[in-house]
């Protein structure tokens, strides 16, 4: 069949769509890093960028078989990729809205002896997961949710880059809701 390298995306992917896996490592290789930066740009986090592209060429994969691509392959690959970005920020706003809503039940709390109690539980949870952030990290998150101070104040006052503000803060929302989300589970 010659040289897969000197294919073009189109003739590899008709190679694919038959199950073709040196096709699919041509391609792996061809697109592999390109959507990686393009992904790591706009999530400024490699590890949710890696997953994305690996998730898109995981697709690739099992769907060649029955995807008919109207466009070039290399549009089709960005735009997987962005849909792929843009559900990970859309289940982001969800779990801070949930997050957001947890707190408000925190501070406006419930009369009822059940939900005072799981609400104290709760606090001290919170605290207690927050206080186990590393320092920088805690004081990040603290002037953020209990000074409500904007990144870029918060950025002046600690002497670091907003890019760290966030990445810190992004940090932090990470590891509380891997800790809270399964205490969640234990009360209720």
């Amino acid at each position: 069949m010659g040289d897969y390298n000197l294919q073009t995306d189109n003739e590899l992917f008709l190679l694919l769509k038959k199950g073709n896996h040196r096709a699919y490592a041509i391609l792996y290789e061809r697109y592999w890093a390109i959507l990686f930066r393009y992904a790591r740009k706009i999530l400024q986090n490699d590890e949710e960028a890696r997953d994305v592209v690996q998730d898109v060429f995981v697709m690739l994969w099992s769907k060649a078989e029955t995807l008919e691509i109207q466009i070039s392959l290399s549009a089709f690959l960005y735009a997987s990729t962005r849909n792929s970005i843009l559900k990970i920020f859309q289940r982001g706003k969800v779990k801070d809205s949930y997050l957001s809503s947890l707190e408000k039940f925190i501070d406006e709390g419930n009369n009822t002896t059940d939900h005072l109690l799981r609400n104290r539980e709760l606090a001290k949870r919170i605290e207690l997961e927050v206080a186990m952030l590393p320092a920088k990290m805690r004081e990040v998150f603290e002037l953020s949710r209990r000074s409500y101070l904007s990144h870029r104040e918060i950025a002046i006052r600690m002497e670091i880059s907003d890019q760290t503000v966030k990445k810190q803060m992004a940090n932090a929302l990470k590891i509380l809701r891997l800790k809270l989300g399964t205490f969640f589970f234990l009360i209720f």
